[in-house]
């Protein structure tokens, strides 16, 4: 009797046609043998014929397996972890673990677990910020963060107290002679590294943290003699501390805990470089933290190569660059040598009784003096400050101002960041910044602490590339907009520029480039 799969041999034996059909599937049956031995004379598939019921339970497992690895990939490693956003109001926390119990928002200072001694500085506030609540769980736990928080925030003090504490973890001895620094504050320029020394020097007196201010225009012997003697603690500019690394007077290899604070603004004035350098001085194993008022690619790289693979980010307000609401602002386009008499104008209208802060902007340092010199000879009491003048003309400068002996002063924009200059009521752009982020910061140094101000700027034909960007500002603070600046056009870059962010819209392939400036005070690099 004749196989039911082979009828073709019985029909025609001798047919060439069929001979080659039958040679064919002669093959296909060998080689479907051969696959079926294979997986017959594998482990696993022995063990299966063993049971029958194997096939089942291994179908059970793999279906197990399979729900496994999407939890963890849901969770992180070892099901160990899981990135999430918290939205808290106006505080977005993004990374690993951010919703776990022990990184909860303190309420109150007590809730923190901190010394009295280190908690010392902050009995003038009724609570911590909005930064600090969120910051200091993450950063007491020894996690690398990403802060995104507008001036006047508490962000130094977010980033202080953790590294008082981290000084009174790491040190065995209470003697300070000859020790090398355990922390590492860069600031993009001698102002505001003045003012983080202030704050982390208050923070360390009550229990034994001693800090030192390292920036150029001075003399550096002090400053190497404090080195010498042994700190905790270094807040500085890029420069100058690279020069007294280079000098071997700055030993930097047992730095554990590294802050950069405005890091877009230490990256758009030039010291990437000289960070990186620094950086490759600390210890391989560190904790970073980094802050900046928004938050560009080269930012973003510089986190990426530097800090923990997965660190936590805390935005207070928004990532884009946005004016605060507080400040009415008063855009007027006028011709260039209309400037000087429309100031002496505006001066006449808001510093009338010359006791209330008005703070005047400029672009170049040579203006900044020419200014000057015009509202002294014209009967004003003013000051100013700008990368010509000597450290300690800077410094006297902005203490007069502070303390209202002067409340008049000129500024160049190494005053528009970061700087805590309490109630100036007025801001008066006498010439357009560069960018619109340093316009925005220019005039966050009124409207603060709840108070409102006022911002008149004025524009010129000259400013014409930067009208839709300032459009897009005035429109999204819910300002008025002259319609002599929407005369200008209301393009703007690309969403993808590192200075603007969410500001930039697309425009077409062909538009011309536009060319960076920089004009940054050279003195403050060293």
């Amino acid at each position: 009797m004749g196989r039911k799969h082979e009828p073709v041999a019985e029909e025609a034996p001798n047919s060439p046609e069929l001979d080659s059909e039958k040679k064919k599937k002669k093959k296909m049956k060998k080689n479907k043998n051969k696959d079926q031995h294979q997986s017959e004379t594998s482990p696993k598939r022995k063990l299966d014929q063993l049971d029958p019921q194997n096939d089942a339970e291994s179908n059970k497992k793999k279906k197990k397996k399979k729900h496994h690895d999407s939890k963890e990939n849901a969770e992180g490693t070892n099901g160990a972890s899981r990135d999430e956003t918290l939205t808290d109001g106006s505080v977005a926390v993004t990374g690993k673990n951010a919703g776990d119990a022990k990184y909860a928002a303190l309420k109150t200072f007590a809730d923190s677990g901190l010394p009295e001694n280190v908690l010392a500085c902050c009995k003038g506030f009724e609570k911590p910020s909005p930064i600090q609540s969120r910051a200091w769980p993450f950063l007491l736990d020894s996690r690398d963060l990403i802060g995104i928080a507008a001036t006047g925030s508490g962000k130094t003090l977010a980033f202080g107290i953790p590294a008082v504490m981290h000084v009174l973890g790491k040190r065995k001895s209470k003697s300070s002679k000859g020790r090398n620094p355990l922390c590492l504050v860069l600031s993009p320029t001698r102002e505001l590294a003045q003012q983080i020394s202030d704050v982390m020097c208050d923070a360390g007196s009550t229990c034994g943290v001693e800090s030192i201010c390292l920036y150029g225009g001075t003399s550096k012997g002090p400053q190497i003699s404090s080195l010498k003697s042994g700190i905790d603690i270094v807040i500085g500019t890029p420069g100058r501390i690279q020069d007294l690394i280079e000098m071997g007077v700055c030993c930097l290899k047992e730095v554990s805990f590294v802050v950069l604070d405005e890091a877009d603004r230490m990256l758009d004035m030039g010291f990437e470089q000289i960070v990186r350098s620094i950086l490759g001085q600390t210890c391989s194993v560190r904790q970073m933290v980094m802050f900046s008022a928004t938050w560009p690619l080269p930012v973003h790289y510089l986190a990426q190569e530097f800090m923990d693979p997965n660190p936590v980010k805390v935005v207070v307000g928004s990532e884009d660059l946005a004016a605060n609401h507080d400040v009415m602002q008063i855009v007027e386009v006028l011709d260039d040598r209309s400037r000087d008499k429309r100031l002496l104008s505006l001066l006449g209208k808001y510093h009338q009784s010359q006791r209330n802060r008005v703070l005047v902007f400029v672009l170049y340092k040579n203006e900044a003096t020419r200014v000057e010199n015009m509202l002294q000879g014209g009967g004003w009491k003013v000051v100013s400050i700008h990368g010509d003048k000597a450290q300690h003309d800077r410094t006297k400068a902005l203490s007069l101002f502070k303390k209202g002996s002067c409340p008049l002063m000129v500024a160049t924009d190494v005053a528009a960041r970061g700087l805590d200059i309490p109630d100036v009521e007025v801001v008066i752009n006498y010439s357009f910044p560069l960018t619109t982020e340093d316009y925005v910061h220019r005039i966050g140094r009124t409207g603060r602490a709840g108070k409102k101000g006022v911002a008149h700027t004025f524009f010129t034909q000259q400013n014409k590339g930067l009208a839709g960007e300032l459009v897009n500002v005035l429109r999204e603070a819910g300002q008025i907009v002259p319609d002599a600046l929407l005369k200008f056009g209301t393009h703007v870059k690309k969403k993808e520029s590192k200075l603007y962010g969410a500001h930039f819209k697309e425009i077409p392939v062909d538009a011309p480039k536009s060319q960076k400036k920089t004009f940054a005070d050279s003195d403050d690099e060293d």
